[in-house]
């Protein structure tokens, strides 16, 4: 697919121009300079043809970390990557050093490039972008991503450039359902970003042993034995008393807004550490969302362990979580990628398991062969559950039709639940209960 990818120093409004040309807001915006560290992928749909837009983090001035480092390594292998690049300059600062070093590195590179002078918001601010053409560009785009203004030129100056075979229609849609989306969430530096390199074979996020490294959350797409699988790396969720700055505070809200957009997740843990309080709050969070869990615990090659070791932490993790007893649970290293493949199998399990859906007739059978003969004796009353039907997947949801207005006792809904596991399975997935009563009254 032809790729664009958008480079520039801090602050430029890269991110910005990322959102507007995908036509949705998925990398974080703000003032504070390197909020953007790892590349984001997305592909954008734009009169009938499609790309895949890549954003880059900021270089960050005089900075000596190594984050700031593996940023710039992470916008070398875009630019290598990429068909076109969009550079990204500031109207309002002026042509600066840092924008002559990367116009260099692009020349050199020999590289095509379209140079954008961004935040142009009126008229008269037009006449500033004349220094820019010191770069030696024939032409400039002056653009103001925030406010839209400019971007249906630059919009066509890229679509002009789109091979007929990324038509939409042409070849397979990157979008479609046909990708199962796996979201990985956790604490922070339990190894989601080191997960995923693992999965995709390459350094595709930045992993270092500082938490919070990962802020955006970033998809990658992997094709694997003909699957596709849309793999989101989040930030690492903190307790809300350990989150006190505002950009902390976002990457929290994004991750929880990337569970809304998965059909499995991924909950990691960190085996040296064990099971948390933190990580039970992070698997409710997916467990309310509806979604297929599967609990991954990481870092097993670090840890001295004996025949019983993975059975105490299984045991430790369903005390502190009874509510994902569903969720089955698997022994990883990252780093040695002991166990990694298995985890795909187990996604697919967990996807099917999350479509199946049942005929009223079939669950009616269910309820009479089932369910009613093995219900708990002691009894006053007769089964509550008149019949019962399946109203949607995703996750497996059915509507109790009761002989009562009193709502079911979580005893009934647990014992219907748990006999619905024993004859369907619904692997790694949750199964949700609805009633309907009767309009009679009891």
């Amino acid at each position: 697919m032809y790729r664009v990818a958008i480079i520039g120093r801090p602050n430029v409004g890269k991110s910005t121009l990322f959102n507007r040309l995908i036509r949705k807001r998925k990398a974080i915006v703000g003032d504070m300079p390197g909020i953007t560290r790892d590349r984001l992928f997305e592909v954008a749909s734009w009169d009938g043809k499609r790309f895949e837009v890549i954003d880059t983090g900021g270089l960050v001035p005089d900075d000596k970390e190594i984050i700031p480092e593996m940023i710039l390594q992470q916008a070398e292998i875009a630019m290598e990557e990429a068909d076109l690049i969009l550079f990204v300059v500031d109207v309002r600062s002026g042509v600066h050093h840092l924008d002559e070093s990367l116009n260099a590195l692009l020349r050199s590179q020999g590289k095509d490039y379209l140079l954008i002078v961004n935040k142009v918001d009126v008229p008269q601010v037009e006449l500033e972008t004349a220094p820019f053409y010191a770069f030696g560009v024939e032409t400039l785009y002056p653009i103001s991503a925030e406010h839209n203004l400019g971007i249906s030129f630059l919009k066509e100056k890229i679509l002009g450039g789109i091979p007929e075979s990324d038509e939409i229609g042409g070849v397979e849609e990157t979008g479609g359902r046909n990708e199962i989306r796996v979201t990985i969430v956790g604490r922070p530096n339990v190894g989601k970003s080191s997960l995923l390199n693992r999965f995709l074979g390459q350094e595709r996020v930045i992993v270092t042993d500082l938490p919070g490294t990962t802020r955006d959350p970033v998809d990658s797409l992997l094709r694997l034995d003909g699957q596709s699988y849309r793999l989101i790396d989040t930030a690492g969720i903190r307790r809300k008393g350990k989150t006190t700055e505002e950009m902390e505070k976002l990457c929290v809200v994004m991750a929880r807004k990337s569970l809304e957009r998965a059909d499995v997740v991924l909950l990691l843990i960190d085996a040296t550490e064990g099971a948390t309080k933190l990580d039970a709050t992070i698997g409710g969070y997916a467990h309310e969302a509806g979604k297929s869990i599967i609990i991954v615990v990481n870092k097993w090659d670090l840890i001295a362990r004996d025949t019983h070791t993975a059975i105490r932490l299984e045991k430790d993790f369903r005390l502190l979580m009874e509510f994902l007893e569903y969720a089955p649970m698997i022994f990883v290293s990252a780093k040695t990628g002991q166990r990694v493949t298995k985890i795909l199998e187990l996604v697919q399990d967990a996807y099917k398991a999350r479509l199946m859906r049942f005929p009223t007739a079939e669950l009616n059978k269910f309820l009479a062969l089932e369910a009613k003969p093995k219900l708990p004796t002691g009894r006053k009353t007769g089964f509550p559950v008149k019949y019962m039907a399946q109203v949607k997947v995703a996750p497996p949801t059915f509507v109790c039709f009761t002989r009562t207005s009193r709502k079911l006792h979580f005893s009934t809904q647990r014992f219907l639940v748990n006999r619905l596991r024993e004859k369907y399975g619904f692997f790694a997935t949750p199964v949700r209960l609805l009633q309907r009563a009767s309009r009679k009254k009891s």
